[in-house]
């Protein structure tokens, strides 16, 4: 299978909402070059396309895989989101399946009672989320705090965390981390 390269970089570019001159910019080419190269003017070296590439920032595997004729999911049902938790505790992923995701969002049930384990968590980046309903009792490193319906956190994942929902109501949380933990 031939891909046009030339076309393939400019879907890419306007995907990414860049200018020629902005990734031009970004990777440390001319405009001109992008333009060539777009035009399909100049057939690029693997080494020069990667160099485009680092601009937007895709590898070669992404670029040459990324299915530009199909439009990416936006919207996700829920019996769409995979639920990676257990019995006492849901945390259904929004976008599972999504390639080349950045960030993981969850949305958060805890049963009365329910935690994260007896082990504190911990993993690269950040998280936050804020409590949609309920109360859950978060401890981040030394310091522990009862949050309710509203409340919001955000800290470094890096620190050891657990959550604990300590009433005899179901918690619910909607949270976000970078970058993806599952």
């Amino acid at each position: 299978m031939s891909i046009d390269v030339g076309g393939h970089l400019r879907a890419v570019r306007l995907m990414y909402g860049l200018s020629q001159r902005e990734l031009a910019k970004r990777a440390g080419v001319t405009n001109g070059t992008i333009s060539l190269i777009e035009q399909n003017r100049v057939s690029p070296s693997v080494s020069s396309l990667k160099k485009v590439l680092d601009g937007v920032p895709m590898s070669l595997a992404e670029f040459f895989t990324l299915d530009l004729q199909a439009d990416p999911q936006v919207f996700y049902p829920r019996a769409e989101l995979t639920d990676l938790g257990d019995r006492d505790v849901s945390l259904r992923l929004v976008a599972a399946k999504r390639p080349n995701r950045a960030m993981t969002i969850m949305h958060e049930r805890y049963r009365p009672k329910a935690d994260t384990g007896a082990d504190m968590l911990s993993h690269k980046g950040e998280e936050g989320g804020v409590v949609v309903t309920g109360q859950i009792e978060l401890t981040v490193g030394g310091q522990t705090r009862i949050l309710n319906t509203g409340d919001a956190y955000y800290f470094a994942s890096t620190v050891p965390h657990r959550f604990r929902n300590i009433s005899e109501e179901p918690c619910e949380i909607i949270s976000a981390s970078t970058p993806p933990t599952f």
